[in-house]
């Protein structure tokens, strides 16, 4: 989708459009080279949300118990359930951000 940015000067507002998929594809490459590894909860932050935003609502079952790092992902993505992908682009943006920041690339 497109969002309408603007900024504003002290006599001009410039207005130009984004495109939300292109800064998504751009933060989801740059937060993989940040220079120390996030901790868990904030990746699967990060998949949940590329997953709702790539792939929509979760439509896979439930890994089994002893597939500890699945059921961890898959319950990531299933706590976004409902979110539009928009939402989702905008969300992972945020973090991504935010991860960026605290880590360093």
């Amino acid at each position: 989708g497109l969002i309408l940015q603007s900024i504003h000067t002290e006599q001009n507002c410039f207005c130009f459009f984004t495109s939300t998929s292109a800064e998504f594809e751009e933060h989801a490459e740059k937060v993989k080279t940040v220079k120390s590894r996030p901790a868990d909860q904030e990746l699967l932050d990060l998949y949940g949300l590329y997953k709702q935003a790539t792939a929509g609502d979760i439509h896979t079952d439930e890994p089994g118990m002893l597939d500890l790092k699945g059921k961890a992902k898959w319950k990531a993505w299933d706590s976004r359930k409902g979110m539009s992908k928009d939402e989702a682009m905008a969300a992972y943006i945020s973090l991504a951000k935010e991860i960026i920041s605290k880590y360093g690339l």
